[in-house]
């Protein structure tokens, strides 16, 4: 179609009707700038306007007035110069002025899209999805997507009426990625895209998956981003932050869900936003002495009720709380006050919804299309297909956005043991065996390494954590000595047995004796963390104290112990929000915390416990130091059925050791007799039955001296008391000069 043939049948042309019928492929063959028989012809598609005239960018003189072609909103006409144009169009109510998108060339570089090819472009979320950008001298918005088996793309929102005829894409056939510039967008805009999928059929519009802002659930629309822009304070906190977070150091995590840790006044349905949460949330944990907050996912997820775990915006910080530059200043004030951010991340599966990931350009493409690989019947979601050099690639790329954009210090890799086994919650028959016949998913184990190896290489300091429930050997072995690279791994085992003992009626637990000393067995065959998490505390297993056996008193003497217990036991420790109130209440997602308890003095006595095990945790080396050298632990008692009672010393270096007495049963036992390494007088540092922590403050009188008695293999001992349902902690004391041995 020429100048001399607008007043030919317009229909005629085969690319009219595809746009028309939003079926052109090819916009930047027909749409924009083009010379035709040494005339340069425009053509714009604008329905519902009125006029659309051609000005020069410069000046703005008028280059040609385009004339209708049809009723349908497509103007074409000639040019009188070839530089740098503007549209002025016409509508019936307005005159708008903008640059005409196929007037650019291409947007992404052939460095990006190699890179994005082979999985391994790392600033994915700054060159795809939505960014403001600056084309000679024109700000708008670029636009990329991966969708290499779409007939056709279109991104569509309310600048353009969500009319998807309006702003197709151009395709780069070497990476299957569609990219458009829209001149004049601004922060704030939504938007979505329009797919016709591989078999021509028009699919439901889909939210960006590269989108790093979105709108607030229960809408669905991407939402183009703000430039982000943060002037972080948190320098020396980064400097630390290897030291911080190695295994040697003290590591105390509060596990939160943000939307339920705290209501709004008077509004309980409502959430804080990461301003009043960094207000509230951040002192608090600090106070009480934690070193690490653990966000349950905050990635933008359309089901509250999934408490994050089923998102579809791995790239967007939730829009529940605010601006993705808020929830930066959110990690600054948590550095500040001394606390690392952790974020749960899930890179195994995600969900079904319409306007998400699935068969997203009309064929599986983030996930597996064989049902007995790509789908779990468990949650009813999707498993990416990690063989996928774009999907792995995909996956990295949105861990590093979250460490290295938002100095989140850490992510907890969610279910681990899913994306490990073929067979995972499948029965024979119902998986596909990998090349060698087995049950080991080969491709999420080099996906796993891949990521840890890539995470330890670009953001120094920072930790990866598996919640992985079996067995699979070297989960926090180096990848280099065949393991995953993950610094620590969830210690379930020790999580599920020693709830078992602890839920037993005291009378019962000397049967169940060997739940308690077992987790040593196996403590150092991996770098554990030590989980009370929201999910010992849901789907009808009561909250932590709803499970301890016994009146009132008992179960919160029982949490007392136990708590000391854990603290004491070699490995990093994690508690989720509520369970330093021992609330009795199973968590709700769509309460709160028990806030209330603390008008208690046994409530408020018991949260006291936990702030003082945490800063004695911090203060002593002997009790994290060594939590993953078989040196740093000894057994004094651990056969003492009758009695349940415990007893182990924590050492480091040529430190004073430190004592650690637990009885589990109701009855103080008085004058027990406890063999020690070293005489001198052993002062007790934390009694969990203590008044102030709401016990009945049987205790001995600030410490014990040893007698030259020998007893369980030592030749010294103690004579101490043992309070019911506590444990006691005691530290050698000695003269600075004094040897140890």
């Amino acid at each position: 179609m020429t100048s001399d043939t607008v007043t030919t049948d317009p229909y005629a042309d085969a690319r009219v009707r595809e746009l028309l019928a939003g079926r052109l492929a090819d916009p930047f063959a027909f749409l924009g700038p083009h010379d035709e028989d040494g005339v340069r012809i425009v053509r714009s598609f604008q329905p519902g306007a009125v006029a659309v005239d051609v000005l020069a960018r410069q000046g703005h003189s008028l280059l040609g007035q385009l004339t209708p072609i049809g009723e349908d909103g497509l103007f074409a006409g000639p040019l009188s110069s070839d530089g740098p144009y503007l549209l002025r169009i016409h509508w019936p109510e307005a005159v708008q002025e903008t640059e005409d998108p196929y007037s650019f060339g291409l947007l992404l570089g052939e460095l990006d899209l190699h890179l994005f090819a082979q999985g391994a472009h790392w600033q994915l979320a700054e060159r795809m999805g939505a960014a403001r950008i600056e084309i000679d001298g024109v700000e708008g918005v670029r636009f990329a997507v991966w969708a290499p088996n779409a007939r056709r793309v279109s991104v569509v929102g309310d600048f353009n009426s969500w009319d998807g005829r309006r702003h197709p894409m151009r395709l780069r056939h070497q990476a299957g990625v569609w990219e458009l510039f829209v001149p004049r967008l601004t922060a704030g805009a939504r938007y979505k895209y329009e797919l016709i999928g591989a078999d021509g059929q028009l699919l439901p519009h889909r939210a960006d998956p590269l989108a790093r802002a979105s709108e607030r659930p229960p809408a669905t629309a991407s939402v183009v981003p703000q430039r982000f822009s943060m002037r972080w304070t948190d320098s020396d906190w980064m400097a630390e932050r290897a030291g911080r977070q190695s295994v040697h150091a003290p590591i105390t995590i509060y596990e939160v869900h943000a939307p339920s840790w705290l209501r709004p006044e008077h509004d309980p349905a409502g959430v804080l936003d990461w301003k009043a949460l960094a207000e509230r949330l951040v002192p608090y944990v600090s106070d009480l002495g934690f070193t690490h907050l653990e966000l349950l996912p905050i990635m933008e997820h359309p089901f509250g009720g999934s408490w994050g775990y089923q998102p579809l915006s791995l790239f967007a910080p939730s829009a529940r709380f605010g601006q993705p530059h808020e929830f930066a200043h959110f990690v600054d004030a948590a550095h500040r006050a001394g606390l690392g951010v952790i974020l749960d991340w899930v890179p195994g599966h995600f969900p079904t919804d319409p306007h998400g990931l699935a068969q997203f350009d009309g064929t599986a493409l983030y996930e597996h299309a064989d049902p007995r690989e790509g789908f779990h019947r468990d949650w009813n979601t999707l498993i990416y297909n990690f063989g996928r050099r774009e999907v792995q690639g995909f996956l990295i790329a949105s861990a590093l956005y979250w460490l290295e954009t938002f100095h989140v210090d850490g992510l907890r890799v969610d279910a681990v043991a899913s994306m490990l086994y073929r067979d995972y919650s499948r029965e024979p028959g119902e998986w596909v065996p990998n090349q060698f016949g087995g049950r080991e998913n080969l491709e999420a184990i080099e996906l796993l390494r891949r990521l840890n190896t890539t995470i330890a290489e670009r953001a120094p300091g920072a930790i990866t954590i598996a919640e992985e429930s079996t067995a699979w050997p070297g989960v926090s072995a180096p990848v280099q000595d065949g393991g995953l690279g993950f610094q620590f791994k969830w210690n379930m085992g020790w999580m599920h047995d020693s709830l078992i003992y602890m839920s037993k009626e005291p009378i019962y637990r000397r049967w169940h004796h060997n739940e308690m000393t077992f987790s040593l067995l196996y403590a150092y065959s991996e770098r554990y963390i030590l989980p009370l998490s929201h999910d010992e505390v849901v789907h009808g297993k009561g909250s932590l104290y709803g499970r301890m056996p016994g009146d009132v008193w008992q179960k919160r003497a029982n949490l007392r112990a136990y708590y000391a217990f854990m603290w004491t036991h070699p490995g990093k420790k994690l508690l989720f929000m509520g369970g330093e109130l021992g609330q009795p209440s199973e968590w709700s997602h769509d309460g709160e915390v028990e806030w209330h308890l603390l008008d208690d003095p046994a409530a408020a006595g018991l949260q006291r416990l936990i702030g003082d095990l945490n800063r004695l945790y911090a203060r002593l080396p002997q009790l994290h130091a060594s939590d993953f050298d078989p040196c740093g632990f000894s057994w004094v008692v651990g056969d003492d059925y009758a009695n349940s009672v415990f007893a182990y010393v924590r050492r480091c270096a040529d430190l004073a050791p430190v004592l650690v007495l637990v009885n589990l049963t109701p009855q103080t036992h008085k004058e027990y007799r406890v063999g020690v390494p070293l005489p001198g007088y052993w002062r007790e540092l934390i009694n969990t039955d203590a008044a102030c922590y709401g016990g009945s403050n049987v205790g001995n009188d600030g410490g014990v001296q040893t007698r030259p008695v020998a007893c369980h293999g030592y030749s010294q001992s103690l004579t101490v008391t043992l309070p019911p349902l506590a444990a006691t902690i005691f530290q050698l004391e000695r003269e600075p000069d004094a040897p140890l041995s």
